[in-house]
């Protein structure tokens, strides 16, 4: 059996940095939207060893895919292998604030309980993966807070986004060091951080003009529109990779 499973991206509809803890990881408060735009993981059982394919996007080295790190992860919690062939096709940019490795690391959790018919829990599994796998278990619409993985589930929202992306991968690890350095305020509280490591960014967040927000700790931006025609015009003649997409409810 092949089982196909979308990968949904996500929004920060808004984002307050809290803290810096003692452990080094930074208190947030979000609120997180799921999106319609999405990458797709394919899986089934395997004979033999675990293989992952990956096309479109952007073409990742097995050993550090999010899918390969929820695969071990799984692996270990039920103490046997589960040998799978995987085919991940990229459409969520890397490093745009978008969720994309998070979210194809929930997919896999999720096809895997499915293909190798497990009980199992993937809660606990998944936010030993990354602190918003456990966001894209079930999606929707939510308030995330802690490290994101404190989660509390908000009536679903509506409409569609046009979002923009300028080519540039960041390191959100990187963007938080220099939250320690310059604070942030608006919406996004990462947008002042983000530029501060990737200064051209200041410049493409001018060329979108007014309406456009940051995303997670970014790169890419994103404004609300009141229908896809109005989202298209916005997305309309950009200098650089764009999508329409549009809010989705929980899937689970």
């Amino acid at each position: 059996m092949t089982l196909a499973v979308p990968a949904r991206a996500k929004l920060n509809l808004d984002l307050e940095v809290l803290s810096r803890g003692s452990d080094g990881f930074h208190q947030i408060r979000t609120r997180i939207q799921s999106v319609a735009l999405h990458d797709l993981l394919e899986l089934e059982p395997a004979e033999g060893r675990t293989t992952l394919k990956t096309t479109g996007l952007a073409q990742i080295e097995e050993k550090d895919n999010s899918v390969m790190k929820a695969h071990a992860a799984l692996e270990r919690a039920m103490g046997r292998e589960l040998p799978t062939r995987f085919h991940l096709h990229k459409r969520i940019p890397p490093g745009a604030g978008l969720g994309g490795a998070s979210s194809d690391a929930a997919a896999a959790l999720r096809g895997l309980r499915t293909v190798h018919q497990l009980k199992v829990d993937l809660e606990e599994i998944a936010a030993g993966v990354g602190a918003d796998v456990p966001f894209f278990l079930n999606g929707g619409t939510a308030l995330a807070e802690g490290r994101g993985e404190r989660l509390t589930r908000l009536p679903p929202e509506s409409g569609w986004f046009a979002i923009a992306w300028p080519g540039i991968e960041l390191l959100t690890s990187a963007v938080y060091r220099a939250w320690d350095e310059v604070q942030g305020d608006g919406p996004n509280q990462l947008t002042q951080a983000a530029t501060r490591v990737a200064p051209q960014l200041q410049d493409f967040a001018k060329q979108l003009g007014d309406g456009w927000q940051m995303t997670g700790s970014g790169s890419a931006f994103f404004r609300r529109a009141a229908d896809r025609s109005a989202a298209t015009k916005a997305a309309a003649d950009r200098d650089c990779w764009t999508s329409i997409t549009y809010a989705v409810g929980a899937w689970v």
